[in-house]
């Protein structure tokens, strides 16, 4: 069995408080796009998890929350069924895409599926939010406002198809680094929501990350890569999450493609799309 595990963008992300737990409460608006790992499944003797990757700069061992999911799901359902998986990386890990968070989602629903139990999608969602904040979305994909941690999600009707001019920089982002700079300015619950207003007016131009001014302050470069996309005509151009990745939105390939063949020939850089909900339902593969 081969499953697709997307990646996420976010548009916008707004800090609206610190918890007791030391987590951020956050607004932020994710967005699936047609970059994807590759995981293969097959059936193992009983209680046998085997993990393998082609990509050395990931743990591909009981840390890695496709491991852990594997996990969480049989121990969930009393199963004692095994699974040897393969994951082909295209998504880079650290670059705020949620590759992991995909993989475990995926992995969650694929081996639903391959062991036969049968789980809803209730009781899925709810050990993806035992994994990560992240997870539970990807079960759902398309475009989704994510509040609290992200995990409180609320399905939205989706956005025009959009070109996605996606820039890796060379080195991760740790999510924590990137909150621990956060300063108690940028945490306001009283501040009126861009994110709110851009869902009533669909203006691009109002979308902030709130992060950016603490990943700047240590990566000015990926500034000056946000500066490029706006240049080149997108719509909009942000880090996605805590980074590193840079985006650029555009509603016209052609333009979209100009600013990619105007990078720098050592760039690392891909040209995807944005994918709405229901194509990520009819792309995922076996489980969804």
């Amino acid at each position: 069995m081969t499953v697709k595990s997307f990646a996420k963008i976010n548009l916008g992300i707004e800090i609206v408080g610190r918890r007791p737990d030391g987590y951020h409460d956050i607004r932020t608006l994710f967005q699936t796009v047609t970059l994807a790992d590759g995981i293969e499944l097959e059936p193992a003797p009983r209680g046998v998890l085997e993990l393998r990757g082609d990509d050395p700069a990931v743990a591909w061992d009981a840390t890695n929350l496709i491991h852990r999911a594997a996990v969480s799901l049989r121990e969930s359902a009393g199963a004692t069924a095994g699974a040897r998986i393969t994951v082909m990386k295209s998504v880079p890990a650290g670059r705020g895409l949620g590759g992991g968070s995909s993989n475990a989602a995926a992995t969650l629903l694929a081996l639903n599926e391959l062991w036969g139990l049968g789980l809803a999608k209730e009781g899925l969602a709810s050990l993806a939010g035992r994994l990560g904040a992240d997870v539970p979305y990807f079960l759902q994909g398309g475009l989704c406002l994510g509040e609290g941690i992200g995990d409180r999600l609320t399905p939205l009707p989706d956005l025009p198809p959009l070109s996605c001019l996606l820039l890796f920089p060379p080195f991760p982002i740790a999510t924590a680094t990137a909150y621990a700079g956060l300063g108690p300015f940028l945490t306001s619950p009283g501040k009126v929501s861009k994110i709110e207003r851009f869902l009533e007016s669909r203006d691009f131009g109002l979308l902030e990350n709130d992060l950016e001014r603490v990943i700047f302050r240590a990566h000015p470069e990926l500034e000056r890569w946000k500066s490029f996309f706006r240049e080149e005509g997108a719509l909009v151009a942000q880090v996605s999450g805590s980074g590193s990745a840079v985006y650029g939105l555009f509603s016209d390939p052609a333009r979209a493609e100009a600013a990619r063949r105007r990078l720098p020939g050592t760039t690392d850089a891909r040209l995807v799309a944005t994918l709405p909900r229901a194509g990520y339902w009819a792309q995922l593969g076996a489980g969804a």
